[in-house]
Order: C-alpha cells, then sequence, then structure tokens
C-alpha cells in the first residue's frame, strides 16, 4: 500500500513538471518573477554558505593534517586532499543539503502559504497556469546555483590555505602546490553537472510539497520538514548514482 502512494507520488511529480512548461506567463511579468526569486534564493544564500565553506574547508585541512603523522607523507598531500574533498563532495553535495534546508524550507512554505490562503485557487480562476507562474522562475533562478557552488569551491579551497599556513600545519607554498597537483579539469565540469541536476531537485521538490499540501498552517510547516527530508534523499542518492555514471 506505501510504495503504490510512494509510486503515485512520484507519478504526480513528472505530471507537474509537464504542467510547469505549459501556457508560459507573459514575459513582462514572468522577468519579474525571476529577478525576484534570484534575489530570494541565490543573493540571500550567499552569506551562509560562504562562510560555512570557509570553515569547512579549514576544518578539513586541519583533519588532514592532524592525521598526516608519518613524517615522510609529503606536506603538500594537505592541500591535495581538500581540492579533491572540496570540489568532488564538500561543495557541490554538502551545501546542496544545507540549501534544502534553506531553500526548500522557504519555497514549501512559501507555496503553501499560498495554497492555505486560496491565492493558487484565485491564479486558477483567473485563468493563470499557477505552476508556471510560481514554479518556473524559481526553476529559472536556480541556473545561477552553479554560480554559487563555484563561490563555495574556492572559500573552501581559501579556508584550507588560511588554516595551513596560519595555523602552522604546513606553509602556504605546499598548500598551494598540493592543490595544484595531478588536477584533472574534468572534476569541475563533474561537480557543476551535480549541482545544476541538483538545483532543478531543489526547484521542484519543495514546490510540489507545497503546491499539493492540504490543511492550514500546521500542515504548512509538516510540507517543509517533509520537503527538506525528501529532497536530502534524493539529492543523495542521484548523487552516489551521477558519480557511478561520471567518475565510475
Amino acid at each position: 500500500m506505501m510504495l503504490i502512494r510512494y509510486l503515485s507520488q512520484i507519478g504526480k511529480y513528472f505530471l507537474m513538471l509537464k504542467e510547469i512548461f505549459n501556457k508560459q506567463t507573459k514575459w513582462p511579468v514572468m522577468k519579474s518573477l525571476i529577478l525576484k526569486e534570484i534575489d530570494d534564493l541565490i543573493i540571500d544564500s550567499l552569506g551562509i554558505v560562504c562562510f560555512i565553506s570557509f570553515f569547512i574547508g579549514g576544518v578539513v585541512a586541519i583533519q588532514t593534517a592532524l592525521n598526516l603523522t608519518n613524517p615522510l607523507i609529503p606536506k603538500y598531500l594537505i592541500g591535495f586532499a581538500t581540492r579533491q574533498s572540496v570540489i568532488l563532495e564538500f561543495a557541490p553535495t554538502f551545501i546542496s543539503v544545507i540549501m534544502a534546508g534553506k531553500m526548500g524550507s522557504y519555497i514549501t512554505s512559501s507555496i503553501g502559504t499560498m495554497r492555505v490562503t486560496e491565492q493558487i485557487d484565485a491564479l486558477e480562476v483567473m485563468g493563470v497556469n499557477s505552476l508556471n507562474y510560481l514554479v518556473f522562475p524559481k526553476i529559472i533562478a536556480l541556473l545561477m546555483y552553479p554560480f554559487v557552488i563555484g563561490i563555495s569551491m574556492f572559500l573552501g579551497i581559501f579556508g584550507g590555505w588560511m588554516a595551513c599556513a596560519y595555523g602552522g600545519f604546513s606553509t602556504g607554498a605546499d598548500f598551494i602546490m598540493g592543490a595544484q597537483k595531478d588536477f584533472i579539469p574534468f572534476h569541475i565540469t563533474y561537480a557543476f553537472i551535480k549541482t545544476l541536476i541538483f538545483a532543478m531537485l531543489l526547484a521542484t521538490i519543495p514546490s510540489f510539497h507545497g503546491y499539493y499540501m492540504k490543511g492550514g498552517a500546521l500542515e504548512v510547516g509538516k510540507a517543509s520538514t517533509i520537503s527538506f527530508v525528501w529532497t536530502s534523499v534524493t539529492i543523495i542518492l542521484l548523487n552516489y548514482i551521477l558519480t557511478q555514471l561520471l567518475l565510475g
């Protein structure tokens, strides 16, 4: 019974994706909606992303340095390990899970509140495709999400360099040498492919839970929690699949 319910929800989600791209809202209206979503979802997320990235990069570098106890192991490995950790997993995946909480709860609660207060019904009565009006601007705004992840990568590696150079674990030159060693450009491509797919999930799964919720104000909070859980689970599952496909 539970399996049928999950399959029904997945089918409903894909039907929602199809409906988002039908009957487009007029461009002058859509442009202002997209700019608002860029401000709410991208610009407002930069502060928390920068803060977390800088300090997690530092922690990764310190943990690596503390575990390199053998004097025969070169110190530049600290920079190498920090770069690999930040670019391959931390920036695209860990930040996306955090954004599932920040962006996801905002999207679900804002659309859910519109559902509770019957604003979505009013849009439908006026002949507007409410899914296109509400969700499409979020998808377009989150096309800028790789820009956020690019900043996260830079600050993560920079935080590692600061921790090493000023914490006395190795010299700044050693860290930079490690960060440049055996660099594979495809790893950046892999990270941004993941990021774009995660951006689509961040825009649509919370929107789905907000749009189709039933009840009152209490259910808006419950829908936000459920959307965070399912967005995080989907991101982690897809991360595993994409890693196998692209790097396996």
